[in-house]
């Protein structure tokens, strides 16, 4: 079994590829989802394996640098790492690869080269940078008649294959083939839009090797850095003076707040990479007449944090009342049991009293300034958000 290094992904898939399965990352036009199939070829490498890239709408020398606008090297992996060329050979231009497709436009010389390599080489990871560019040179029917060939002898040999395909508009009965027969398992790449695209996501569709999973999650992807899970905004609120900003800033790599002699006027953003996450944080004011802030961010966040002073329990019932307004888009959330440094801070369990709240509700106790409890926090609410998804 191999990795493909997606947050997130290897857990729906129980753990990864298994050996002598095929997966396919189904992409909706317009959705950047090349990346998946170059991530999982970086990840099988940095976990021991040889890989081999097949590249058939542009040159190798190109995707060698696109792996390079990612931040990674696949320098120390050349001997572990092989592309085919169905590119060069197609404009006329000689290859330097071990492995060439002389005439990319026909499906045998495809079906050659690629066998070639599954006898030849040990258990591999095989990707394709985009079937959909050999479908369009080679025809459908055979183009889906190879690729049954090819996931028939990468079981007998133990190979990983690993399918890019932009579903453009073929034809149905080629589409339901892919979705439903043709693989072990489908990844559907898609976009959340109206006029433009302005989110994309990814789920499994099929996975015949574990349970099938509707969740679904919400990317972005990074240069460098490739794919991080997108959570466009979580929320940080609580009273006055209970350290809002001070959490915001400590969870940041980039933060900015707005304030007027120390107290928060307006918001505070930051900006969070963090175990394949990237997420945006925004602090509200804790004064009540900014409530109606609370109810606009409320509305378009996926998670809270409530932050509160645990020396100052005088201040709960404006928490809670503060709480009251974020749950009523029922959002899941965290409270943070801040200063918990301090002389007199009430514990997790005694706030978890005073607020009257069920046990699975987490309560994490921090020390915002010194940065204590505040990645742990983040964590447990990350696992309230992509549960829910």
């Amino acid at each position: 079994m191999i990795e493909t290094g997606v947050p997130k992904l290897d857990e729906f898939l129980a753990g990864g590829i298994p050996k002598g399965k095929s997966l396919i990352y189904y992409i909706q036009p317009g959705v950047e989802g090349e990346v998946f199939g170059m991530q999982t070829v970086y990840n099988s490498l940095k976990s021991g394996g040889t890989c081999v890239f097949v590249a058939s709408s542009t040159i190798p020398e190109i995707i060698k640098t696109q792996f390079k606008e990612f931040g990674w090297d696949i320098g120390p992996y050349q001997k572990k790492l092989f592309f085919v060329d169905a590119y060069n050979p197609l404009i006329g231009v000689p290859s330097n690869e071990k492995y060439v497709v002389q005439n990319p436009d026909r499906i045998d010389e495809f079906n050659k080269t690629i066998l070639n390599i599954l006898k030849e080489l040990p258990p591999s990871t095989i990707v394709f940078g985009s079937l959909s560019t050999v479908m369009d040179l080679c025809g459908e029917k055979e183009t889906i008649d190879a690729v049954r060939n090819w996931n028939k002898m990468a079981m007998l040999y133990d190979h990983i294959m690993v399918y890019n395909f932009t579903a453009w508009p073929y034809s149905q009965e080629t589409l339901d083939t892919i979705r439903k027969d043709l693989f072990n398992a489908v990844i559907s790449i898609g976009g959340i839009a109206e006029r433009v695209i302005f989110g994309q996501y990814f789920g499994i569709s099929k996975s015949d090797w574990t349970n099938e999973t509707k969740k679904s999650m919400l990317f972005r992807v990074l240069r460098p850095g490739g794919i991080r899970l997108f959570i466009p905004k979580i929320l940080v609120t609580g009273p006055f003076d209970a350290g809002k900003s001070t959490f915001v800033h400590a969870l940041s790599s980039r933060a900015i707040s707005v304030d007027r002699l120390g107290t928060t006027i307006a918001l505070d953003h930051g900006h969070i990479d963090y175990k394949g996450f990237s997420a945006d944080i925004f602090g509200t004011p804790g004064q009540e007449r900014f409530d109606p802030i609370i109810k606009l961010l409320s509305g378009e966040s996926m998670g809270v944090f409530l932050i509160v002073d645990s020396t100052n329990p005088t201040d709960f019932v404006r928490a809670k009342h503060m709480l009251e307004i974020t749950k009523s888009y029922g959002l899941p959330y965290v409270v943070i049991a801040n200063k918990q440094d301090l002389s007199g801070a009430l514990t997790p369990a005694e706030i978890r009293k005073q607020f009257n709240l069920p046990d699975d509700v987490p309560i994490v106790p921090a020390v915002a300034k010194d940065k204590i409890g505040i990645f742990e926090a983040f964590e447990v609410l990350l696992d309230k958000i992509t549960g829910g998804i």
